[in-house]
């Protein structure tokens, strides 16, 4: 009886995703979870198992101990570059191919939307791959390392951060505005791999739900977003999000997807 109804929700929310003229898409960390990118708590290991991440992503935390911050964030930088966008991260840019009106909104850090192809990308939470500027905040593509010290800004001499959103910091202000304007007006969202726990983008599925939109909920687990998505489909991203593209785009040119039972 359970695999009906989840067979039926699927062909249902296919239907709606064929449909929709204005896309929202919310993904958080078990999209990239299952590329194998460490959560935050999983990447706690070896050397840095003794550290609670909280202590290491925070201003405070860099205003003391820099170079330990910095560190992190290098050997964080090396786990996802051995990584590779999945066949969920694929799919959402097919979306973006189909769907003009778009926008796919990301919690995640790792860069693996865009190195997929997707381009109509609002990053939430910052990129771990990009540097910037701790006094300006600019971003900054290239910069000297003296010795092993933190890297300074070659503009005002101020030392050189990940840009990443960290605890006790708002979102970037034109990227949350985005995020939310795109929940106000679409008529569908999708979200993939979050829990919807984690303000202020728990909100923004909400926000489109208020606004007469449907919403797709993709994961493996039941979460806080469950008891009102309009549709709730269990499975990894990976399989179920390719199969549910392939079900609205039947021409959709992906190999070996599985159609939905």
């Amino acid at each position: 009886m359970q695999h009906t109804q989840q067979s039926r929700a699927a062909a249902a929310a296919a239907r709606a995703l064929a449909g929709s003229r204005s896309l929202a898409m919310l993904t958080g960390a078990g999209i990239s979870a299952e590329s194998g990118v460490p959560t935050f708590r999983d990447a706690q290991t070896g050397l840095w198992a003794r550290f609670d991440p909280l202590q290491l992503a925070t201003p405070t935390a860099f205003a003391i101990h820099p170079k330990l911050v910095w560190d992190w964030y290098a050997w964080r930088r090396e786990l996802v570059a051995k990584v590779q966008p999945n066949p969920a991260h694929d799919a959402l840019v097919e979306i973006e191919r189909r769907v003009p009106d778009c926008l796919l909104i990301t919690q995640n850090v790792d860069d693996l939307h865009r190195r997929a192809g997707s381009r109509k990308l609002v990053e939430l939470h910052g990129n771990i791959g990009r540097v910037k500027c701790s006094r300006e905040g600019t971003v900054v593509e290239d910069w000297d390392l003296v010795g092993d010290e933190v890297p300074h800004c070659a503009s005002c001499g101020a030392l050189l951060r990940p840009d990443v959103v960290w605890f006790e910091e708002m979102l970037p202000p034109d990227a949350l505005a985005a995020a939310e304007a795109m929940a106000r007006r679409c008529d569908l969202m999708l979200v993939v791999g979050t829990s919807a726990e984690v303000y202020p983008a728990a909100a923004l599925p909400p926000i489109a739900k208020a606004s007469g939109a449907i919403v797709i909920e993709i994961n493996p687990n039941a979460t806080a977003l469950s008891p009102t998505a309009d549709y709730a489909l269990r499975g990894p991203a990976g399989r179920v999000l390719p199969a549910l593209v392939q079900e609205a785009w039947p021409d959709t040119p992906f190999a070996a997807i599985p159609r939905m039972a």
